[in-house]
């Protein structure tokens, strides 16, 4: 009993260890080399997942309810890319199109690409989602990449951390400059 205890607390210490280890990792590389990681060890993906899962189920509110509260507000015909888009959560959730990108297939649903690089042609989508997945170092061709192929008008949707940027107002002005205008924050 106590050493089964034991044991699965010390489990849970290393899981929440490579997590962090992990996260670190993702957010000190570039998107091109999240995927090479992940491609030399597919384990890491599963255990960057397992220990995200647990993170956000201490949090009031998942960010991603949010989001798909928002788009059933929305019409069906709108169609979405969601970026990072994890377990595919947004796509099981809303009737709307809905393009599904990360780096490791966590569902069939999942379109496995670098998220500087999606395969959507220009102007294809109205709602563009990032939900804790600013990742990288190359945040400007990311984000790049999701003006690309917003149609015009387009919506653009990010829920991040605030300790993920180190001065926000210089994050939101970059965004001004990348041609989007903040409705809400």
């Amino acid at each position: 009993g106590r050493s089964a205890a034991l044991r699965a607390r010390m489990e849970e210490r290393l899981l929440s260890a490579r997590f962090r280890y992990i996260n670190e990792q993702l957010y000190t590389c570039s998107s091109q080399e999240a995927a090479q990681l992940f491609q030399n060890d597919p384990e890491a993906f599963e255990i960057y997942h397992r220990g995200f899962t647990q993170q956000v189920g201490r949090w009031p509110e998942n960010p991603v309810d949010r989001i798909v509260r928002y788009l059933r507000q929305r019409p069906a015909s709108l169609v979405v890319a969601d970026f990072g888009c994890g377990d595919c959560k947004v796509a099981s959730s809303v009737r709307n199109k809905v393009h599904s990108f990360d780096l490791v297939p966590l569902s069939p649903l999942v379109t496995v690409c670098d998220m500087a690089k999606v395969p959507l042609a220009a102007e294809s989508v109205d709602i563009a989602v990032f939900c804790l997945a600013l990742m990288g170092t190359n945040l400007q061709e990311i984000l790049e990449e999701a003006n690309r192929v917003l149609k015009q008008g387009g919506t653009l949707m990010v829920a991040e951390v605030a300790s993920r940027f180190a001065d926000i107002r210089a994050f939101m002005n970059a965004m001004t400059q990348l041609g989007f205008k903040s409705i809400s924050k």
